[in-house]
């Protein structure tokens, strides 16, 4: 038993960063079928800017617990986090609640891998981080994994093909915005000393921010002035739930991408978080939807071209 524990022990301290990374994934895959049903009661934006508050609460509190504060940072930097926020945050997640509505869960999940070797392709233009052969043609791999799975003749979600042009549009929005962000927040990061979490909050108050303007000018150009339809989400029951998922994937999701980054190698690290259309399949299966041989191969397909991008395999 003695023996047992020791091992036990062994395996979470010298692997606890990957360990951090896949719950991370899980939480992530889980909260995308979360945010897919109450997308067909709260529009995108509201979702998106509910979510982004309750979590930004969270950062709030673990800020004041710490005894944290933004350290000064230059203008520059400040800069580049806020667009950052706006882009990957106010712009992308809203594109992707859009997306989980027309798509679903799997598809759009699936998308998302693209956001790896997006941002590899950004940094590479802006900041000039080298790619090497073995990583561009993880890149590839990536891609047509991707296409394979998204070409395959299956009925959309919604029952509606015209659905899925604009669902694939969506979701590409988003992952740009998120590769854009990230590359914004890594040079934001390079010019100051600023923590991740702290820079977290700031590009998620920037993100908020830009989500409420865009609410509120919304609302002037429509005969109703509210900015919210409170009806659709005044329910005890639904708040429960939109505050325990955002906990779990933006929260959650964020201090565990930070473990993972800190006790992992960044590339194992950026991977196993990439992993979360894996761990959909077995939830769209228990749902009662159909997935194909060719679905997970496809999924399995482009996660081995991720990890190329990194010199893993």
């Amino acid at each position: 038993m003695l023996y047992l524990a020791n091992f036990l022990n062994f395996g979470v301290t010298n692997y606890q960063g990957e360990l951090a990374a896949l719950s991370s994934a899980f939480l992530w895959a889980v909260g995308s079928v979360v945010w897919s049903r109450l997308g067909k009661r709260i529009p995108p934006l509201e979702l998106n800017l509910i979510k982004g508050s309750i979590a930004l609460v969270f950062l709030i509190v673990t800020l004041f617990l710490q005894s944290s504060l933004l350290p000064p940072i230059v203008p520059l930097a400040v800069g580049l986090l806020v667009l950052s926020g706006i882009i990957g945050i106010g712009i992308a997640d809203t594109a992707l609640f859009k997306a989980f509505n027309l798509l679903g869960p799997r598809r759009t999940l699936l998308l998302k891998i693209l956001t790896v070797p997006t941002v590899a392709l950004l940094a590479l233009i802006f900041l000039q981080e080298k790619l090497t052969t073995t990583a561009w043609f993880g890149i590839i791999l990536t891609i047509f994994g991707i296409a394979w799975v998204i070409s395959e003749r299956v009925p959309s979600v919604t029952g509606e093909e015209n659905y899925l042009l604009a669902g694939i549009g969506w979701a590409i929005v988003s992952t740009i915005g998120d590769a854009t962000g990230a590359v914004l927040s890594r040079a934001a990061l390079t010019q100051t000393n600023i923590d991740p979490l702290s820079s977290t909050t700031l590009r998620l108050s920037a993100g908020m921010l830009v989500l409420l303007l865009w609410a509120i000018v919304r609302s002037k150009e429509t005969d109703d002035k509210r900015i919210f339809n409170w009806q659709s989400i005044l329910s005890i029951k639904l708040l429960a739930i939109i505050t325990i998922t955002g906990f779990a994937t933006t929260y959650m999701g964020i201090w565990l991408q930070q473990i993972s980054l800190k006790f992992a190698p960044a590339g194992i690290a950026q991977t196993l978080n990439a992993t979360s259309p894996l761990f959909v399949l077995p939830i769209a299966i228990w749902m009662g939807e159909k997935v194909s041989a060719r679905a997970i191969l496809g999924v399995i397909v482009a996660l081995v071209g991720v990890a190329l991008l990194f010199d893993l395999v």
